[in-house]
């Protein structure tokens, strides 16, 4: 199950997102928002971490404006790493490195083609298992 979460800036965004994961047969959880009427990101980014951090959602995807604001919201979460990410290399290193369990993106930033390639980059890539990637994850942890 992934956790969904936006605000206004990447309402549109994630309706381009939810369709994909739809054809793909990806179950999600919407926590909002749910229009583009303006709303405050971090609720939304905390509703959706915590799904993740809770165990209910293995993974999260997260869309506001710039990415930003989302990405250190959800990040304030214990256990949450949100990478934000504009292009498939970053989406597949913090994957395979930093074993991110959420991925954070910019509708003003990115467009839909490109968005989707990372969506699909960040979920289909595995963590490596190395243990240089291991011990890092724990020294963030602590």
């Amino acid at each position: 199950m992934i956790a969904l979460g936006c605000d206004h800036g990447g309402y549109a965004l994630m309706q381009e997102v939810k369709k994909h994961l739809d054809d793909r047969g990806l179950e999600y959880k919407d926590y909002g928002c749910y229009s583009e009427e303006s709303v405050d990101y971090p609720i939304y980014a905390k509703k959706a971490a915590n799904a993740v951090a809770d165990g209910e959602c293995e993974k999260g995807i997260l869309i506001c404006g710039t990415g930003i604001g989302i990405s250190i919201t959800a990040n304030k979460v214990k256990g949450i790493r949100a990478a934000l990410c504009h292009d498939c290399f970053s989406a597949k290193a913090t994957r395979e490195h930093n074993d991110a369990n959420m991925l954070a993106m910019g509708a003003r930033v990115i467009g839909p083609g490109l968005a989707l390639m990372i969506v699909d980059t960040f979920l289909d890539t595995p963590f490596s298992n190395d243990e240089r990637h291991i011990r890092r994850i724990h020294m963030i942890e602590e």
